[in-house]
């Protein structure tokens, strides 16, 4: 259906104070409408992050990446509609280009644990 159009990336900082049960309803609500008049190609959740600088007055944001097709309409439509949505802190929607590589896991999960120092190994004897 949408096979033709271009991938874009939808990226959410939702407000952390916000229940968690709303947080998710919002991406919810935002990935049914893409499968109703686009294409769903993935999401990754990253969670409670600290931001760069405050966005309206908070220093925390609950980070989201929804990647998708559509058209110029459901582009409108999720614009609006985040605009509007209460606890939604700012939204960002941009077209990739072709060969973009895939997104990183930012999960707090996938992070490396720090590597602990190895002791040193003990010189060969010659």
């Amino acid at each position: 259906m949408a096979s033709g159009k271009h991938i874009y990336d939808l990226t959410l900082l939702l407000d952390p104070a916000v229940e968690a049960e709303r947080r998710e309803q919002i991406v919810a609500d935002v990935a049914d409408l893409i499968d109703r008049t686009g294409e769903f190609i993935g999401r990754h959740d990253w969670g409670t992050r600290q931001a760069a600088y405050e966005v309206r007055k908070k220093a925390e944001a609950d980070y989201h990446l929804i990647q998708f097709r559509g058209a110029n309409e459901l582009l409108e439509q999720l614009d609006h509609n985040l605009k509007i949505t209460d606890g939604v802190l700012r939204h960002r929607i941009i077209k990739l280009r072709p060969g973009t590589p895939d997104p990183p896991d930012l999960r707090p999960s996938a992070q490396p644990a720090p590597e602990a120092t190895a002791p040193e190994a003990e010189p060969a004897e010659a």
